[in-house]
């Protein structure tokens, strides 16, 4: 893995959430824990009367959300190898960039201009659909640990990076892979009659879940891997999974109308409605 973990921060009590996580990661993977907070002045900037001092306020306000973040890495792993920094722009923007060249990006649930009533902010969505590798959205903490990651399986190479990242931090954390495949049978409207032979379409998926699982059973032979193989949404079998979940993976291949990288309709799914922290793992370029 990469040497830094970059988490970004604005004050709110979920992204102290994802320092803890952050910081929790930076030792695991023994990594430099970098925090960042984006200073975004433009919409301190369109007002009828400007304020002389705002660039000072701004300034002093970045720095307080900064130290109480390191205070809280800190008070987690006092040894830990932290940096701050302030970066200017729009925060979706800003944490894209900063995504390139860390080993993971991590941020919390709300805040950095999303809206208060959103289940997931808009910054958070954002970096999770178009960040290269993993970025970890955190609500709150599994604590105490559960000792599981979960791992979408859906039978296409996208699964790859995000098989790999959930194999790591299994072995990292010492835990067990719970490798969940969720299938429905197609909907046949205009042709009721159809019929299906059950048992041959179970035996398919298992037999498709294990083959995606041979290569990472071979480089993780000591990491225990529950095959988990359901007839339902992959939404709902993912969410009901991660209540007993440390962490739960997820990749993502959604692809916008002009071909531009969208957030899937899964990983959009258990981001809104997931139990513990979700990491979306897109392929790096």
């Amino acid at each position: 893995m990469k040497d830094v973990i970059v988490v970004g921060v604005d004050g709110s009590p979920a992204s102290l959430a994802a320092v803890e996580w952050a910081a929790d990661d930076a030792v695991r993977t023994r990594a430099a824990l970098r925090i960042v907070f984006v200073l975004d002045r433009y919409p301190y900037e369109i007002t009828m009367f400007p304020n002389p001092d705002l660039g000072d306020q701004l300034a002093r306000s970045a720095a307080r959300i900064l130290d109480k973040a390191e205070e809280t890495a800190r008070a987690r792993h006092p040894d830990i190898a932290v940096t701050t920094e302030v970066v200017e722009g729009r925060p979706a923007e800003a944490l894209r960039e900063q995504a390139d060249g860390a080993a993971e990006l991590v941020v919390g649930t709300r805040g950095m201009g999303g809206f208060a009533g959103a289940v997931v902010g808009s910054v958070s969505m954002h970096v999770a659909g178009h960040a290269p590798g993993p970025v970890v959205v955190v609500r709150r903490l599994s604590e105490p640990p559960r000792g599981e990651v979960v791992v979408g399986l859906d039978g296409s190479p996208a699964c790859r990076p995000a098989l790999a990242y959930a194999f790591e931090q299994a072995r990292l954390r010492d835990a067990t892979v719970r490798a969940l495949h969720a299938w429905q049978l197609p909907a046949h409207d205009f042709a009721p009659e159809i019929s299906y032979d059950m048992g041959e379409i179970r035996a398919v998926q298992h037999a498709l879940a294990s083959r995606q699982l041979e290569e990472w059973r071979e480089q993780y032979p000591d990491v225990k891997v529950i095959e988990d193989v359901h007839c339902a949404h992959p939404v709902q079998v993912l969410v009901d999974a991660s209540g007993g979940a440390d962490l739960l993976v997820v990749g993502s291949h959604g692809r916008g109308a002009l071909g531009s990288a969208v957030l899937g309709s899964v990983s959009r799914g258990v981001l809104h409605h997931a139990h513990c922290p979700v990491a979306v793992v897109r392929p790096r370029d």
